[in-house]
């Protein structure tokens, strides 16, 4: 099965971002074609100031950031990922993909997501996967569809191992930017309450409802909202959930306060570790305190009160 090959197309002055965003889809690196400063990195590097002419000719105002993606490592993931991480830090950008030649590559991907086990007390199951024994944990039947969330990124693997110890048989949860409905959906499965989801995306939206009726759950113990969290969302929470990016979380952060009962828990995932010092200034200013700090892969989560 061939590789996929992943090119995004940002503004110039955003190609550094976006960069860094890419690079968290992939262990061994990424290709930028940035073209802004030609002629002095030429000079620096290779001291030369004869330039092949097609390279002169490049255009400035754009950057290419290019991903190479095996099968195995989920390249709809990762193009759905960069969508809405791009999105969310409102970063303009078109991506492409090389289409496989032997199958459709948005299904090529199933082949390698396998149960997965989360936690202490979780496996996820991509529902066209049998399971025989799942060793005492409970199973979360899922499909992604074109919805981020299968729990194979680290950012949503590390806030649900940061929920499971908060959630209890009174708890009433809050996703913001729900995705696939994974992290609302498991919250119910470990015995939440009830839960609702909020995504601005219509795709996310559909796909959480369903990943909910598939595991048992439906209106009104699972609810999911079609809109922003403050034009859509009422109430008050005992759990929040935000699995997103750095710079919706510190926007998020200024007015989430308002859906939390007194005493609730503010999980933030999807946050890359150059901006942890950003992410973790703005919280303060919030009035919130950092409980606990979870890292991998340079993603961090945050559980805070």
């Amino acid at each position: 099965m061939d590789w996929t090959e992943i090119i995004i197309r940002v503004p110039a002055d955003d190609v550094d971002r976006a960069g860094d965003i890419a690079n968290m889809t992939v262990p061994y690196g990424i290709y930028i074609e940035d073209y802004r400063t030609l002629e002095e990195e030429a000079m620096e590097i290779a001291h030369i100031d004869l330039i092949d002419e097609a390279l002169l000719q490049k255009d400035r105002s754009v950057g290419l950031v290019h991903i190479y993606i095996s099968p195995e490592e989920n390249p709809q993931e990762a193009v759905q990922f960069l969508r809405e991480r791009f999105s969310a830090e409102k970063i303009e950008h078109e991506i492409e993909q090389a289409a496989c030649r032997n199958e459709d590559w948005e299904n090529n991907w199933r082949a390698f997501f396998h149960p997965m086990p989360v936690g202490e007390r979780l496996l996820i199951r991509p529902v066209w996967e049998e399971v025989s024994d799942a060793g005492g944990r409970v199973i979360l039947d899922l499909e992604p569809g074109l919805a981020f969330g299968t729990g194979t990124h680290e950012t949503t693997r590390l806030c649900m191992e940061a929920l499971e110890p908060y959630v209890n048989e009174n708890a009433e949860v809050l996703d913001v930017g729900c995705g696939s409905g994974i992290l609302s959906v498991a919250a119910l499965l470990l015995g939440a309450k009830n839960a609702t989801g909020v995504d601005i995306d219509k795709i996310a939206v559909r796909t959480a409802r369903e990943n909910g009726e598939r595991n048992g759950f439906c209106e009104p113990q699972y609810k999911v909202l079609h809109g922003s969290l403050t034009d859509e969302v009422t109430g008050r929470y005992d759990l929040v959930l935000a699995n997103i990016v750095a710079d919706a979380i510190i926007l998020l952060s200024k007015n989430v306060r308002q859906f939390m009962r007194p005493g609730a828990v503010y999980i933030v995932s999807g946050i890359i570790d150059l901006r942890e010092s950003e992410v973790a200034a703005a919280l303060k200013e919030s009035g919130f305190q950092i409980l606990k700090r979870f890292e991998e892969s340079g993603w961090l989560c945050f559980v805070c009160a």
